[in-house]
Parts: C-alpha cells; structure tokens; sequence
C-alpha cells in the first residue's frame, strides 16, 4: 500500500494516548479518525476527525461504521473495547468485502476472553493455572463449609470489563450481599448486553490469590505469529487498571507469555493479568485488544500502532516490537482536557 492510510479507533473514549501513537506511527501519511456513541469522548480532541457512532449492540452499527470508512477512505479499523471487539469480530469478513482490515482475533477467541468461565476452562485445559472458580453459589458455598476453599473469595461478572460489579467477600454474610449486589451492577450497566447470553449464570466466584501482580502484552503479528511479549510488575492500581508498574526482562514470564501465544492464535496484542505466588503463575484475565496497561510497554520502545501499520504493508520489522530499555518505573498522570468541540447553550 502506498500514499494516505487512515485509521479509525472504534469506542476510543479516553484513550488519548492511542490516538497520539498512531498519528506518531503514520508520520503524516494519513489521518486517525476516532469514534464513540458519546460525545463525551476526551480522545476526540486529539483526533483528525470523529463521530458519534449508534449504540454497539444497534442493528445500524456495523453498516454506519462501513459507510465512513469508505466515505473517508479509511483502510485499518482498531477496536478498543470488549463489547466493540466482539461485534467487529464477528463481522470482519464484512469489512474486508469492502477493503478494510479489523484489527481483531477470531470470534472463538474473543469469546474465551470475554467469557470469564469459557476462560478459566480454556486455560485450565491448556494446562494453565487458574484460581478455583465457580458459577454456582451454592457449589462455593459447600467448599467454604467444607473447608476446599477458604475466604476471601472474589465475586465478578462472568463478561466483565473495568472495574465493574467486582467484591471481595470476607465471610458467608458478605458472600451473599455481594453476590446479590454484582447481579444488580450487572443489570444498571452495559454489561447486561453479553451477559443475557446467559443471566442466571453471569457472575462467577474466585479464591483470592496472594502474590505479586504482573501485566503481559503478548505480541503476535497478524497472521498470529507470535513476536514478544513486554511484562509489567504493578505497583498500583486504579479502576482496574494498571497505574504504576516496572517493565522487567523477565526471562520466566516472557517464556510463558510465548507459550499462552501457542494456545490462543489471537492477532496483534493480549492483555494478560496474572499473580505469580509462592505455588505458581495463576492467570486472572486475557483481553485481545490494547489493554489499559499499553503504554507503560510503549514508554519502553514498544510500537505496536506502527508495527500494526507495517504489517498492513505487508512489512515485517521487529523492531517495532522489541524492547528499547527496562527496569524503568513508569506512573500514568491525569489531566483535564476542555471539549472544545462540544457546542453549549447557556
């Protein structure tokens, strides 16, 4: 491919610093265009151009993002979210009719990482470790009594995203209330959308696993070979996601990254969370998408927007994908953002 390629982020919200690196990865040969169903989008601001795209889940989605990547000559879709990756996902063969490339694994693998116990049952057949998890309160229950499991136990949407509707549990009374509480945040939140695939088994429960949190990007190019992974030590959090964390050459984890990139075939980026304690490396969620952790492997010598953009080109420079330094502290800041494009009446 030769001359302008656009790009378009699909439900970009406030991931600014995305729009920022793949206008830095184009060099001004091409526009990044960016799209939410808010307009209350501060990556807006940093964008060539946006627009306020119908709900995910509206009938009229696919076919509105299809028109304006032809209307502005937009050849490379990224979606940002899980909702979005999975809807884009399943409509991919679509897009590449009209000569736009989405940037998203297969169906079957979205469906493990955004199906929390499809994951842990896919991981644990693949020979992983997991946290002993479970779908039916009153199994958890008879393994609390039982003495199989012990408190804290994690309560969670079975298709969550963030932050959302998770709780800690310190005894059976709290089991109960937060069991009952991450149904009805399910229910006020988008999150309702995937979980009526299965309402009454939408939230799963979790012994808690103590040791040190670590964050993986695992990096395959987009026929799936895999190229590196860049592992995060975290040091703080917020939100669920990774606020401060140390980039490490970790030989082991680097390792099982390539091994956990055997098993899943995803394309482009898996956003790994996991806990290496004194009994072994128990994985706590896959994401096939750039993950809230993203830039601290960018700050690192990372770039996965130009190398995705190279491989478009059919150009293969691994470069893009390697570690430039490590053992580097990294901390995310915020600031306020005024939304100039925002028209308002007094």
């Amino acid at each position: 491919m030769t001359g302008q390629f656009n790009v378009l982020l699909t439900s970009v919200g406030r991931r600014s610093y995305l729009v920022k690196y793949f206008k830095e990865a184009l060099q001004n040969n091409g526009k990044v265009y960016v799209s939410n169903s808010s307009i209350y989008s501060p990556a807006f601001v940093f964008a060539d151009d946006y627009i306020i795209t119908p709900l995910i889940y509206d009938n009229d989605y696919i076919p509105f993002l299809i028109d304006y990547c032809k209307n502005k000559n937009i050849k490379l879709v990224v979606p940002l979210f899980d909702i979005d990756i999975y809807m884009l996902s399943k409509n991919k063969s679509i897009f590449e009719k009209n000569g736009i490339n989405v940037i998203v694994s297969d169906v079957e693998t979205i469906e493990v990482c955004n199906d929390k116990w499809k994951m842990v049952n896919f991981l644990k057949q693949n020979g992983f470790d997991v946290p002993n998890t479970y779908i039916e309160l009153n199994c958890c229950f008879n393994d609390l009594k039982n003495k199989k499991l012990n408190f804290p136990v994690m309560i969670k949407p079975r298709w969550g995203m963030g932050s959302i509707g998770i709780y800690q549990a310190d005894n059976f009374d709290e089991l109960n209330v937060f069991y009952q509480k991450t149904k009805k945040d399910i229910e006020k939140s988008y999150l309702k959308y995937e979980s009526n695939q299965d309402i009454e088994h939408s939230v799963i429960l979790q012994e808690k696993i103590v040791g040190q949190e670590y964050g993986l990007d695992i990096i395959n190019n987009l026929s799936a070979n895999y190229k590196n992974t860049i592992v995060k030590k975290k040091l703080a959090m917020r939100a669920g996601e990774t606020d401060c964390a140390v980039v490490e050459n970790n030989k082991i984890l680097k390792n099982f990254g390539k091994e956990l990139s055997s098993k899943t075939n995803h394309i482009a980026n898996l956003d790994v969370d996991l806990i290496v304690s004194n009994t072994g490396i128990y994985i706590l969620d896959l994401n096939a998408r750039f993950g809230g952790g993203y830039p601290f492997s960018h700050m690192a010598g990372i770039n996965l927007p130009k190398a995705i953009i190279e491989w478009n080109k059919n150009n293969d420079f691994n470069e893009n994908v390697q570690e430039k330094s490590w053992n580097i502290v990294l901390h995310k800041n915020l600031e306020m953002i005024k939304l100039d494009f925002i028209e308002r009446g007094e």
